[in-house]
Parts: C-alpha cells; sequence; structure tokens
C-alpha cells in the first residue's frame, strides 16, 4: 500500500471518528437539556406541592392534598365563628341603620349587633341601595345574612331570624346555609324588639350622658365663663377661632365636665371619640386630661376647617365645622350636595341646614347624590343653633382675647378624614389569600 493511500485512509477514519464524536456530542447536549428540563419539572412540581401544603383559609383552616376552598358565597356559621366577623347586609335609614356620633344605630343594627355578641364575634355593616341589592349581594356572598325586614316574595333565599309579623317580612340567608339559619331562629325572641327599642331611646335621651357640673358662666361680673378659658384662649385661635365659640361649644359638649363620658364613647370636655382620639393622636391614658382634649379638639376643628375651604366665609364655615363635628363630615357634604340639586346655595348654612333636617326623610337620604345615607338632622341643626346663640351671650359678657389662626401651629399635622367615616358597603374577595 503506498504512502497516498494509507494517508486517504486516515482522512477518511478520522472523518468518520468526528461525525460520530459530533453526533454524541449532539447526544449529550440533548440529554442534558432533557435532563435540565425533567429537573425543572420536578423543582415546580415540589413547589406546587410545598405552596399546596400551606394554603391557610382566612379562618385558619390549613388546606392539604385533595382540599379545596370553599365556594364563594358559601360561608356557613362555622366558618363565621373561625373568621371572627359577621357581615350583615342593610339599608340606611330611623328603623336599620346609621351613623351617630360615630356609633352604629337603628333597629335591625342594633338586633344584629346583639346576635354577633352572641356568638362571640365583630360586627361590619354593608349598606345597601334597595332590597333588589341585599338580595344579589347575599348570593354573590358580599355578607353572611340580609338585617333587614325582607319582604316573603323572594325565592332564592332562606327567611329566618327576626320576624316583622305586621309586614310578612324577615331576615334572610343563603339557601342552604341551613347552620346559619337555625341559629338565628334559636337566638330570636319577639320581646327582643320591643326591649331594644326601649334602649335606643334610653341611649338616644340626654339622660344617658353623664354630667355633673352646671356652670353656663362661672363669673359673668368678670368676663370668667369657665375654669379652662386659659386653654381655650390658648388653643382656639390655632383653630381660627374665637375663643368664646369653642367655649359655647364645650358647654354643649359636656357642660364643662372633664369627666363627661357619653354611651356611645366619647370622653372629656369636648366629647372626643375613641377613634377621632386615635386619629389625633391623642392616648386614652390622656383624654381625660383637660388641656389634651382641648388641644386635640382644637386640632380637629382645624382639620374640619381645611376640609370646608370652599365655603369663603369664615363665620359660615363654623357653621359647617360645628355641624360636622357633631353630626359627622360627610354626612353635611351629603346635605350640600342636595342643596345644590335643588337649586339652593351650598355654602350658605340657612339653605344647607334644611336638607340636613331633611336627610331623615326617605325621599332625601335615598337621593342618588346622598352617598352616607340617614341622619338624626334635627339634632345637629339644634347643636349648630344652640351653640350659636350662646357664643353671642358669652361675647357680650367675656372679651375676646384677639390674635387669629396663623398657619404654623397645626403645621405637619396629617391625616385623612376618610377613616372617619361611617360604616359603608366596600368590595371585599373573602376567599382571598
Amino acid at each position: 500500500m503506498d504512502i497516498s493511500k494509507l494517508c486517504c485512509n486516515f482522512v477518511t477514519i478520522g472523518c468518520h471518528a468526528f461525525c460520530i464524536i459530533k453526533n454524541v456530542s449532539t447526544l449529550m447536549r440533548h440529554l442534558y437539556a432533557l435532563c435540565l428540563r425533567g429537573l425543572l419539572m420536578l423543582v415546580l412540581l415540589a413547589s406546587c406541592k410545598e405552596r399546596k401544603e400551606k394554603i391557610v383559609t382566612p379562618w385558619g383552616e390549613v388546606i392539604g392534598e385533595g382540599d379545596s376552598l370553599p365556594k364563594q358565597g358559601n360561608f356557613t356559621l362555622s366558618d363565621i365563628l373561625s373568621n371572627g366577623e359577621l357581615i350583615v347586609l342593610t339599608m340606611s335609614g330611623p328603623e336599620t341603620y346609621y351613623d351617630y356620633h360615630g356609633r352604629g344605630m337603628g333597629l335591625q343594627y342594633l338586633l344584629a349587633e346583639k346576635f354577633a355578641q352572641k356568638m362571640g364575634v365583630s360586627l361590619r355593616v354593608e349598606v345597601c341601595k334597595d332590597t333588589m341589592e341585599m338580595v344579589r349581594r347575599l348570593q354573590a356572598g358580599d355578607g353572611d345574612l340580609i338585617a333587614f325586614p325582607l319582604p316573603r316574595r323572594y325565592k332564592n333565599v332562606e327567611y329566618c331570624g327576626v320576624k316583622i309579623d305586621s309586614l310578612h317580612a324577615q331576615w334572610a340567608v343563603q339557601l342552604d346555609n341551613t347552620e346559619l339559619a337555625d341559629s338565628l331562629n334559636h337566638w330570636f325572641r319577639p320581646q327582643m324588639i320591643a326591649a331594644l327599642k326601649k334602649e335606643e331611646n334610653f341611649l338616644l335621651s340626654t339622660r344617658s350622658v353623664t354630667r355633673h357640673v352646671y356652670s353656663p358662666m362661672l363669673n359673668r361680673s368678670e368676663g370668667i365663663i369657665s375654669r379652662w378659658d386659659p386653654y381655650f384662649r390658648q388653643y382656639a385661635p390655632m383653630a381660627g377661632w374665637d375663643w368664646r365659640l369653642m367655649a359655647a361649644q364645650c358647654y354643649q359638649e359636656s357642660t364643662f365636665d372633664p369627666q363627661a363620658h357619653s354611651w356611645a364613647g366619647a370622653c372629656g370636655l369636648m366629647q372626643i371619640m375613641p377613634r377621632t382620639a386615635d386619629h389625633l393622636g391623642l392616648s386614652r391614658t390622656e383624654i381625660y386630661d383637660p388641656e389634651r382634649n382641648i388641644a386635640a379638639a382644637a386640632k380637629y376643628i382645624y382639620e374640619l376647617s381645611k376640609h370646608f375651604s370652599d365655603v369663603s366665609n369664615p363665620i359660615e364655615r363654623s357653621y359647617y365645622v360645628l355641624a360636622s363635628y357633631n353630626g359627622g363630615y360627610f354626612h353635611i357634604r351629603d346635605a350640600m350636595a342636595l342643596a345644590r340639586k335643588y337649586g339652593r346655595n351650598p355654602y350658605s348654612w340657612s339653605d344647607v341646614r334644611e336638607f340636613v333636617l331633611r336627610l331623615s326623610t326617605p325621599p332625601y337620604y335615598n337621593d342618588p347624590v346622598v352617598k352616607y345615607g340617614y341622619m338624626r338632622g334635627h339634632e345637629t341643626v339644634d347643636y349648630v343653633s344652640r351653640i350659636v346663640d350662646r357664643w353671642a351671650q358669652y361675647r357680650g359678657f367675656a372679651h375676646s382675647t384677639g390674635g387669629g389662626f396663623t398657619g404654623d401651629s397645626f403645621k405637619g399635622f396629617g391625616g385623612s378624614l376618610d377613616n372617619m367615616a361611617p360604616s359603608r358597603a366596600k368590595h371585599r374577595n373573602r376567599f382571598k389569600i
């Protein structure tokens, strides 16, 4: 065999070997990629299994393999007890539900509150516009029960609990929610209605507020309104108010009693609600301290005044602030919206007060422009009138110290009125993890 032929054979063998090596390399790459994919799938499966094993429902139940989340709307009595919250659907009105100085009122609300207390859970209110919305939201799982005398014309709910025989109406839960329905039927007694009506009437009377001091003016000849005058003089100008106006309001709130405590939980000289105290940074240990209470009230008055900056006249604005202090900022905004709708001046208290009064009648508190429903408007109008009249009397005897708000005293004071609003309907996914 000559040299050239031998070289050719070597070259041919080398080419075949290279092809074999190349094919093996390609095969190895494919095998490597396949192994990586398999490993990745195993990791993902393990991860999914781990996540599944750690899924926990809102009421604390761990869901393992073969379990599933409950269907939306299927919230049983056991689930409510575990979750610690009862959600009721109702409508705004004097006999159903309304916000009164930061406390829920209305016969249907009070009954629902008693039931929630009996179960040992908290109560949340979802306000609806009409019965159709209540039924729709009940079926969607937005609430646990309808706390409203629902007419017996709906076939897709289970009637139970509180019953108004004269109206052929009753509370309702979802169909097949037998456990909750049985609990309501076992709990309710007809005599509860009369007892709660009596309790509500007492709570709404002035007798339920503990007051010990009667001193409209401590020393008329010296122009001394109360022993707290130095604090009114110090803090009222920071809110942009005449100190005598703040004193007049304080008398209306507590008759100058620093230990005054209302059934709704309002405390101290200026009757500050616990939620408002938290909003203003006033601790529970400070709320009965006269100076801290007055200072916190001045902050709140200042904040309300800022939210009524669209009322340009400062005297007019003080009426809106007083009304909001008593009846709630959002209710007063509702009255202003009604005044605007009916061609009246929303920035004139004499016009707006008429609609504050009308917010206690269904055509007005159910009006589409009204966002916060029923209010006891006559109390708020009377509250403002009495304070303004007393302020006029105080101005005749007590001298003004002059001065006014410079804008620096509460600079940096933050907060929003959003968390001071009464309970309203809010969308939420009950089964979101």
